[in-house]
């Protein structure tokens, strides 16, 4: 399925159900981040390591999470036009040019704290 695909889908199956009286912008940010907490909840408290390999209840729990993340994201993205791919794509983009491999290979820090641009 494409991005375009489940945009109409999901707004499909949202006007089916007359819920997008309740989709504003706000709404949905507020949706999406509680959906995101969801899948911190699912690696709270666990070994560094042990977040590495889920068991496959845990797994399928956090293949739910990350499609509610996608719908909500996509919910909300429409609401302005924008493409999330496209969107990711740009910010990919920038972020070549903010971390360049030959500075921050192996390190965490934030740009601004290596000077980058």
């Amino acid at each position: 399925m494409t991005i375009a695909q489940l945009t109409k889908a999901l707004a499909t199956f949202a006007g089916e159900r007359d819920w997008g009286q309740f989709h504003s912008p706000k709404n949905l940010a507020m949706a999406l981040s509680v959906e995101v907490a969801e899948i911190v909840e699912l690696f709270q408290w666990t070994k560094e390591e042990d977040s590495c390999h889920l068991t496959p209840e845990k797994l399928s729990e956090l293949k739910d999470e990350i499609g509610d993340v996608m719908i909500y994201l996509t919910n909300l993205a429409s609401k302005f036009n924008i493409d999330p791919l496209e969107a990711a794509a740009q910010k990919f983009e920038k972020n070549k040019k903010k971390y360049p491999a030959d500075l921050v290979k192996g390190k965490s820090a934030k740009y601004t704290e290596y000077g980058g641009s």
